[in-house]
């Protein structure tokens, strides 16, 4: 299977997922200003959305939007942790997690990536400070957002968290150490090395 990613994007997360659950998806980089790939060929005859994460099947069925990734990588290898069994309660947390970030995180920073300023900036950051504030109530007494266990929605939080850093954003104490102690995680900086995201050496 393929997975389509620019780096430091949102794909970040499925980068991340993938890895952690010891999969190989090859790797294909995207530009996404120019909606090409590395052989200039047009990305949106692989993804008529244009964004990323995108996931090719090796049969080539594909699959889109950052949420649904990260489940099926994880329902690939369940021993990993990564995503609770289907049907139980903990995999309705999981989703509610990833819609609650999907939806009141990650769009929020899309004003301050398209530049914007004054009023607007103040707002949007506002806002996801707001939402970081929810997050970070979670995570007071628990290492990670499920409890004691990784799962694909830390690697989504870790991601907008990178956002933050690269936007200025301060974030808690909490959060702060949240994003280090995952930063700090094998499988994530192999997906940050891969991206060019690590300044090392």
């Amino acid at each position: 299977m393929k997975l389509y990613y620019a780096p430091g994007a949102c794909s970040l997360s499925p980068h991340i997922v993938a890895e952690e659950a010891g999969l190989a998806p090859e790797l294909v980089k995207v530009d996404l200003k120019a909606h090409t790939l590395d052989d200039g060929s047009d990305y949106r005859a692989v993804n008529p959305k244009g964004s990323v994460p995108a996931l090719v099947l090796d049969d080539g069925r594909l699959l889109t939007e950052g949420p649904a990734i990260v489940q099926f990588l994880a329902d690939l290898a369940p021993a990993s942790g990564l995503a609770p069994k289907c049907g139980t309660f903990e995999r309705y947390k999981l989703q509610e997690w990833l819609t609650f970030i999907n939806g009141e995180i990650h769009k929020t920073f899309g004003p301050l990536f398209h530049g914007a300023a004054g009023d607007a900036r103040k707002q949007a950051v506002d806002t996801i400070e707001t939402k970081f504030a929810f997050a970070d109530k979670a995570l007071a007494e628990q290492p990670f957002l499920l409890g004691t266990t990784f799962t694909a929605a830390d690697a989504y939080l870790f991601v907008m968290l990178t956002w933050a850093k690269k936007m200025h954003i301060e974030t808690s104490p909490a959060l702060s150490a949240y994003f280090d102690r995952i930063a700090q995680r094998p499988k994530v900086r192999d997906a940050m090395r891969v991206e060019g995201l690590l300044k090392e050496g």
